[in-house]
């Protein structure tokens, strides 16, 4: 099968979706598959797999409190259109078409089979309110629609008054499985592993740093890895940052740990750190967050993982210290972890996946190509942004 993927954040700055879309692409491609993902590359030095086609820049533009980086208007419509052309698939997946990006242009230029994941829980996204519009994108030309968890779902729903499949995000389990610890870690005294922005408030990594400096007061040789792009002044004794790692390390960062710690304190729809510390065989200590409890739900009542309350240093370093005390409950959620992560492995995803390929290119019956997309497209962002 020819299939063309989308991506409408760059490939070179780390982040979930063009995660996703990476081992989404390479688990087809091992399967004999004739893939292709059309991506925003920041870097013009940045090396790309083979697959991937650069469709230029993205541009930061202020939106919703926050700058996101954008790729829209002719240049890169004229991109993907010819991209597209050129690929001649059987099927077209965009991710995140709610974004202003590359995405929302493959969407109005396409007319063949289109497939579109919905990544992000936002109640209040204002793009996907103006989607309603019959001058906005016709997200009725979509033959498959597919959401990573309940509350990306529900957005869907809420938002454009249809359903979409089911499919979680996936990891390759096996490779964090194999990873080894890195050298020295994670040492008698104990170790906890943080990995994620470290400039990014909603990751907690605040949090966890008080609830570390809390149990350094009765655990003076306990250490903390933390990897993740950004930066952070003062991080107290005890604490190992090692900035952005590649993914190979990232594994090797899980297996270093006794304990992972995720501290985040919302605006998460998923969990992927959590599936992939559970793949590594790391227990794991978490937010009291709802994406979360469905991620570490082993089926029978349990959870995978233990939970302490949102935001509170004080809870999370109790939930910490109990579990470093605990070697046969560690056992038991590692235990509980691998069974429950099973069901994520890309082997299983893909599978679904496809799935809603076949029934796309089975259903399709046409649809509507805008001539300017870009155009409409710029309306948009004028509606949006202050």
């Amino acid at each position: 099968m020819r299939i063309g993927l989308v991506s409408p954040y760059p490939w070179d700055v780390p982040g979930g979706v063009v995660a996703h879309i990476r081992d989404l692409a390479e688990t087809l491609v091992e399967r004999g598959h004739d893939v292709s993902v059309i991506t925003p590359v920041d870097d013009d030095d940045a090396e790309v797999p083979p697959y991937v086609v650069r469709a230029g820049r993205t541009v930061p533009v202020p939106f919703n409190g926050s700058v996101s980086r954008l790729v829209f208007g002719p240049v890169s419509a004229t991109r993907v259109r010819r991209w597209i052309h050129d690929g001649d698939f059987d099927v077209l997946h965009v991710h995140s078409p709610e974004t202003l990006s590359l995405s929302l242009l493959a969407v109005f230029i396409a007319d063949g089979p289109i497939v579109a994941t919905f990544h992000a829980a936002n109640p209040r996204s204002r793009v996907l309110a103006l989607m309603q519009s019959p001058l906005q994108v016709r997200l009725e030309k979509l033959s498959g629609r597919i959401a990573v968890s309940p509350a990306a779902r529900k957005t869907i729903v809420e938002h454009l008054g249809a359903d979409a499949v089911l499919i979680p995000n996936g990891v390759h389990v096996a490779r964090f499985a194999d990873a080894e610890p890195l050298p020295g870690w994670p040492g008698a005294g104990g170790a906890l592993a943080f990995v994620g922005r470290v400039d990014e408030p909603r990751k907690g990594l605040e949090v966890l740093l008080d609830a570390f400096t809390r149990l350094r007061a009765h655990r003076p040789d306990l250490r903390l890895l933390v990897a993740g792009p950004g930066e952070h002044d003062g991080l107290p004794d005890g604490v190992t940052a090692l900035g952005l790692v590649s993914e190979a390390d990232k594994a090797r960062v899980y297996k270093s740990a006794d304990v992972f710690v995720a501290p985040n304190t919302g605006g998460e729809s998923f969990g992927i750190v959590l599936l992939e510390a559970m793949a590594a065989g790391t227990a794991i200590v978490a937010s009291d967050l709802d994406a979360f409890r469905r991620v570490l739900d082993d089926g029978d009542g349990g959870l995978a993982g233990e939970l302490a309350a949102v935001g509170d240093p004080v809870a999370l370093a109790n939930a910490c210290s109990a579990l470093l005390d605990a070697p046969p409950r560690r056992a038991a959620l590692r235990d509980a972890g691998r069974r429950v992560v099973g069901q994520y492995d890309w082997s299983v995803v893909a599978t679904e996946v496809m799935h809603v390929y076949e029934t796309a290119i089975a259903g399709h019956h046409g649809g509507r190509v805008v001539e300017q997309p870009e155009q409409v497209v710029a309306e948009a962002v004028r509606q949006i942004l202050p």
